[in-house]
């Protein structure tokens, strides 16, 4: 059972955005929730809110006028604990734990937890860096980032970037071997590959069309993609990296993408929380810096 407070929430989320799906993911919560609590609503006023079909939904003319007097309303709320409640900020206060990748924790999150914990020192954070998918009650992780997938229904999980692989060479390496022209052509120079931490197994290469490639000349394997890198960076072979990690260098030329033309499909960006549980204030707005800062193009960069 939902408050009126409540209900007024997740109606104005609900009203900016195309879908209940969509609005569950801004609200931390399951589009189920979204969807009793507008049912809720419009039991209460008789009226409906929103026109429902298959593939999307449009808030009606009096769902419209009904959010905006929300909006105005909850505006008042706010501004009424601001300036006389001083709770706030201790609810602003206590442990976070996050999971992410090791490259994406060191690059794009630590920034904005520091940012955040210079606003409110009572957050402190307890990240735990692994590129497999972390279990949530074991870690007591909060919040999680993950690139590729998650088809697991404990979680809730939003994309907020995308990110491309590319296949890459140091220049010298390629004055020294040539640029391959052709998938068949990754068999006989040498190359870097990734273990997966989950089986063991050498990540394979991807391109257009849904192809796979098991380069056949690996010079050097690890499981750490920082670790690749630096591999790449020494002409050790060919590698297939995330964007993130080798813009920089592309830019200075130190680096040359290569089969250009075959890159495959971007790889999706998440972030997902366990799907049980209420989420503390604290959570909540670590959950919307880093949506805030990864859904933008120039702290996550894309290719142009």
């Amino acid at each position: 059972m939902f408050n009126r407070i409540e209900l007024l929430r997740i109606l104005c989320v609900a009203a900016e955005t195309p879908s209940f799906r969509e609005a569950a993911n801004r609200l931390g919560a399951s589009p189920q929730t979204v969807t009793r609590a507008i049912k809720d609503l419009e039991d209460q006023f008789g009226e409906p809110l929103f026109h429902r079909n298959t593939r999307h939904v449009q808030i009606t003319a009096f769902g419209e006028r009904l959010a905006g007097q929300a909006r105005e309303a909850l505006a008042g709320l706010d501004r009424l604990f601001q300036e006389h409640g001083g709770k706030r900020e201790e609810e602003l206060a206590g442990r976070v734990g996050i999971a992410a990748p090791r490259a994406v924790g060191r690059h794009f999150l630590l920034p904005v937890l520091a940012t955040i914990a210079r606003e409110h020192p009572g957050i402190h954070f307890d990240m735990r860096l692994s590129d497999q998918l972390t279990d949530s009650v074991e870690q007591q992780i909060d919040l999680g980032v993950r690139i590729g997938f998650i088809r697991d229904r404990r979680y809730i999980a939003r994309a907020v970037a995308r990110v491309p692989l590319l296949v890459v060479g140091a220049a010298e390496l390629l004055l020294r071997h040539g640029e391959p022209r052709a998938l068949d052509d990754l068999h006989r120079l040498p190359t870097t590959a990734l273990i997966d931490s989950n089986t063991g197994r050498i990540w394979p290469w991807l391109f257009t069309d849904g192809r796979q490639v098991q380069p056949a000349n690996v010079a050097f394997c690890t499981d750490d993609p920082e670790n690749e890198l630096e591999a790449v960076l020494a002409g050790m072979g060919f590698g297939q990296l995330p964007y993130y990690l080798i813009e920089p260098h592309i830019r200075v030329g130190r680096l040359i993408p290569v089969l250009q033309e075959q890159t495959p499909e971007p790889w999706d960006m998440f972030i997902y929380r366990p799907q049980q549980g209420p989420v503390p204030p604290r959570v909540r707005l670590v959950h919307e810096r880093l949506v805030q800062h990864l859904s933008d193009p120039a702290f996550v960069p894309q290719p142009h």
